[in-house]
């Protein structure tokens, strides 16, 4: 069982994946098929964003419908429990975007942008 203290603990337990914030950013943008989120994300393989995929349905994220036709036809949608991640994902987003070159540097260097401030714990409050 993961060591769930609080509610970045939980937030973290339930967005861990490197698609899941874009795939329910792109849901909401109104890509809903897998094909459509697989071109918006050409970086992911088929089988991991389906992974994902279920693991937002899972957590009540997003729903899916499965249509009954041959191929069969599949769409996701936000949950009103995942469209209250999407205000949150979009200050992400934009504090992405407004680090965009000091992130960039930081990355291609790959060094730390900063020690932690509690060098021998994870923060404050931690065991």
């Amino acid at each position: 069982m993961p060591d769930l203290n609080c509610g970045l603990d939980l937030i973290g337990e339930v967005l861990y994946g490197k698609w899941k914030m874009r795939l329910l950013w792109f849901i909401n943008e109104g890509f809903q098929r897998p094909s459509e989120l697989q071109r918006k994300i050409p970086g992911a393989s088929r089988r991991v964003l389906n992974v994902q995929l279920k693991e937002l349905e899972k957590h009540e994220l997003v729903g899916k419908v499965i249509y009954p036709v041959v191929p069969p036809k599949v769409e996701y949608y936000l949950t009103d429990f995942g469209k209250s991640l999407v205000p949150i994902i979009g200050a992400i987003g934009q504090w992405g975007d407004q680090h965009e070159q000091r992130l960039r540097t930081l990355i291609e260097q790959n060094i730390p942008s900063s020690p932690l401030p509690y060098p021998d714990t994870l923060g404050p409050g931690s065991a």
